[in-house]
């Protein structure tokens, strides 16, 4: 019986380890909310939401044709992969009078993907800095209104992300620029903030059936 025993230990207890790492320690436990109630983008553009939608959110600047790089590397790492979830989205924040660079973009972006959920919202300056520093980052946008780095909003308006990160300590966003960093961190990071409404749309379900 005993040499049962130890077979099965011996047997299950690397696969059970080896589930483990593959998934990703990280994917156990839930991101952080950094910001409570970010501003509501509606207030720039009417047609956009935030509420009730997990949103990618990002700030292209007015030179499009140098951040085309971070739009290609969002399409193809996150967009293409999580683009059918229900309530999924990408909000890109842009200056007025980049309409002609966005439908550019937007239509190169269209030969590899279906981009139904890219949403493209124009302000000006002022707007744009006052909606970037209501998300209270440790991060700061250049003198075209942009930075390299993404945000994952939940459908509350919160900023969530990681206080614990090996690099960085307190992670508030993701840099668009690095394929390593999309693939590594914010990949699973998007999993994690879907996996808890499914649970949670699980649970509101089951709660109803009972």
């Amino acid at each position: 019986m005993k040499n049962k025993y130890d077979l099965a230990v011996l047997f299950i207890l690397p696969i059970v380890v080896y589930l483990f790492f593959a998934s990703g320690v990280n994917n156990f436990g839930r991101l952080s909310t950094l910001t409570e109630k970010i501003p509501d983008i509606s207030s720039i553009d009417e047609n956009v939401e935030l509420k009730d939608k997990i949103t990618i959110l990002g700030f292209l600047g007015s030179d499009l044709e140098n951040k085309k790089g971070i739009a290609f590397n969002l399409n193809q790492k996150i967009y293409k992969r999580f683009y059918e979830f229900n309530d999924f989205q990408f909000v890109m924040l842009v200056p007025h009078g980049s309409e002609n660079k966005v439908a550019e973009l937007k239509a190169e972006l269209g030969n590899l993907a279906d981009i139904v959920k890219w949403n493209f919202v124009y302000g000006n300056e002022e707007q744009i800095k006052i909606f970037f520093d209501g998300l209270k980052t440790d991060l700061a946008l250049d003198d075209d209104l942009a930075t390299p780095y993404v945000f994952i909003i939940d459908k509350d308006r919160n900023l969530r992300g990681r206080t614990n990160d090996e690099d960085e300590g307190t992670k508030y966003g993701f840099n668009a620029t690095s394929v390593a960093e999309l693939n590594n961190k914010m990949e699973d990071d998007v999993k994690i903030i879907l996996a808890e409404y499914r649970l949670a749309l699980k649970k509101n379900n089951a709660n109803r059936e009972k």
